[in-house]
């Protein structure tokens, strides 16, 4: 049971959040739309744009890869218009892209599971650090696996979204960190939430994020579920770096 300050501060956060939520909501109302991508005026995703986001998925690979990094999927090069709309989405909760972001996510699911096609499908969304979901009022990450899990049970598949895995407190944004300062602000960060271990029923585990850059973040999830006993399939995203995405050194960096 939280105590009576720990009760009205988290009181206080959820009503910030709404708060945020509700006036970027009127903003939307107010302000012209534009592409995000773009800024072409009287859509907020332009069909240009949506181009960029339109597949096939490829695998994405950092140099250097981290240990324990599994096969990731990306459908697109995190740079221009796609930069724009996954930075609208998450510092902004600009809606007017969420679907076209879902959908590219699910494009990079399916591809993730291609061999497993009719199995179970557990995605479980990289966690957010907590002051990140404080300042947002929401975890973007976990809004993006939602959508791409109805899109794929649109499509004949079974999914679920579960929400196994915590951020630390102590982690700090990672924005402008190298692969090395990356990796050591996320040793151990990740945990599997309380009571969660075991087989979890019958299905395969996707991690899902936004975009890998390093890889240390996707790496550091799936060494927390393999520590709970939960076997990670691969990784799904919406874009990744260009200086460090590619095919062709695949092998290296997961076999198989």
């Amino acid at each position: 049971m939280l105590a009576s300050g720990e009760g009205r501060a988290v009181g206080v956060r959820a009503r910030g959040g709404a708060a945020r939520r509700l006036a970027v909501d009127l903003l939307d109302l107010v302000l012209p739309l534009t592409c995000v991508g773009c800024g072409v005026p009287s859509t907020a995703w332009c069909a240009h744009c949506a181009e960029a986001l339109a597949g096939p998925a490829f695998r994405a690979v950092p140099s250097p890869c981290p240990p324990g990094l599994p096969a990731t999927w990306a459908v697109s090069a995190y740079d221009g218009a796609v930069r724009e709309a996954v930075v609208a989405h998450k510092e902004r909760s600009a809606r007017g892209v969420a679907a076209a972001l879902c959908a590219a996510l699910a494009v990079s699911v399916e591809a993730a599971i291609r061999t497993e096609r009719g199995a179970r499908v557990l995605l479980v969304p990289a966690p957010s650090r907590p002051a990140a979901v404080r300042t947002r009022g929401d975890d973007p990450t976990h809004r993006l696996a939602i959508g791409a899990a109805a899109l794929l049970r649109a499509s004949g598949h079974e999914v679920v979204v579960a929400r196994l895995l915590r951020m630390s407190g102590r982690t700090r944004d990672q924005s402008g960190l190298d692969s090395v300062a990356r990796a050591a602000n996320l040793a151990s960060a990740v945990r599997v939430v309380r009571g969660v271990g075991g087989p979890l029923g019958s299905g395969f585990i996707v991690l899902v994020d936004d975009i890998v850059t390093t890889g240390a973040t996707l790496a550091e999830c799936a060494r927390a579920l393999d520590v709970a006993g939960l076997s990670v399939t691969g990784a799904a995203v919406v874009a990744a770096t260009r200086r460090r995405s590619g095919v062709g050194s695949a092998q290296a960096c997961h076999p198989g």
